[in-house]
């Protein structure tokens, strides 16, 4: 992962953090929106500028884990495991929050999202700034999140005072989130890092959240959505779904792994590797809105270990679906 960011533009960052500007840069997940996380009126700028709820939790980046005191009352041993496996990296812990952390950071609530990001932009601005940074994705509350600093700039404009350049994100989609703060590990949301990956670090189960959860980042029915309305789709029923909105007048794009080699219809080609399709799948599905396509027909990739559960999840959520793996009758076949 290549560092684009100058070392002067990290200074005119942290300069604008701490006067209480809003500074979007690039993790290996995506690129966040950031503010002072100590600072409740540079936060309530992220809600404003994203269009997002303000009772929505944000996750607290942080530049190691031995900031974890400053951010939570209580560091549990299973904390202290999965920092050490996973951190920095593509992993947040909802633990109990510290005094003084503000209600705009946790949606009111007693708990707070805490990371390390593993972008070398994002450690150098977390390093230089000394503090924590409040940071959901930065782009408009629901929509498709950004892995580009194009991306950034389209979305939120003159919203942003500044976007640290970072290149592609390597990772591609949100970070894993589990909650710490009971009796037992509860996934909030899948990622690169697993549930069997956390669970061989804690030896214990981890168990998925229902519809009770604690309140977390991207848990709503409907997100990482495009103007273009998402249909799920079977491999084998895909490109006929797509044949049957294209013949109705709609412009259809398919996105999948297989060209559909039918006239009319957009491919919105997807790797085969798991990993690969996570770093393309927001790209693609930004492509469907540059196209003006009204429909896009996803192939939902087969449940296997590593990331595809969160792919799985993304997709859900892009058509609206909300928790839980598809099923027979969310397949438009």
């Amino acid at each position: 992962m290549t560092m684009h960011a100058r070392d002067t533009d990290i200074e005119r960052a942290v300069d604008l953090l701490r006067a209480g500007r809003l500074v979007a840069f690039p993790t290996e997940t995506v690129y966040g929106l950031g503010a002072n996380a100590r600072d409740a009126e540079a936060v309530a700028k992220i809600f404003a500028a994203k269009g997002r709820p303000s009772d929505h939790p944000l996750i607290v980046h942080i530049a190691s884990a031995q900031a974890l005191p400053r951010w939570s009352s209580y560091v549990p041993e299973a904390a202290q495991k999965l920092a050490a496996a996973f951190w920095p990296g593509p992993l947040a812990m909802v633990l109990r929050r510290a005094e003084g952390v503000p209600d705009a950071v946790t949606g009111g609530l007693d708990t707070v999202a805490l990371r390390v990001p593993r972008h070398p932009v994002a450690l150098a601005l977390l390093r230089a700034f000394d503090g924590g940074l409040a940071a959901p994705s930065a782009n408009r509350y629901g929509r498709v999140s950004p892995t580009r600093a194009m991306h950034v700039r389209e979305e939120l404009g003159d919203r942003v005072d500044l976007v640290l350049e970072g290149g592609a994100c390597d990772v591609g989609i949100e970070s894993t989130i589990v909650d710490l703060s009971g009796d037992e590990p509860v996934l909030l949301r899948p990622g690169a890092v697993t549930v069997e990956m956390l669970e061989r670090v804690l030896g214990q189960r981890v168990r998925h959240a229902g519809e009770n959860a604690t309140p977390a980042p991207g848990r709503k029915p409907s997100h990482y959505a495009p103007r273009a309305k998402v249909l799920l789709a079977s491999d084998a029923e895909a490109v006929s779904l797509a044949r049957c909105f294209h013949a109705g007048g709609a412009r259809v794009g398919l996105l999948s792994t297989k060209a559909p080699m039918e006239a009319g219809i957009d491919w919105l080609g997807l790797p085969q590797d798991a990993d690969a399709q996570a770093r393309e799948l927001y790209q693609r599905l930004r492509d469907a809105d540059a196209l003006g396509l009204d429909i896009v027909v996803a192939v939902v990739p087969p449940l296997r270990e590593g990331i595809s559960e969160a792919l799985q999840d993304r997709l859900r959520r892009a058509a609206g679906l909300g928790d839980g793996a598809p099923d027979a009758s969310d397949l438009h076949a």
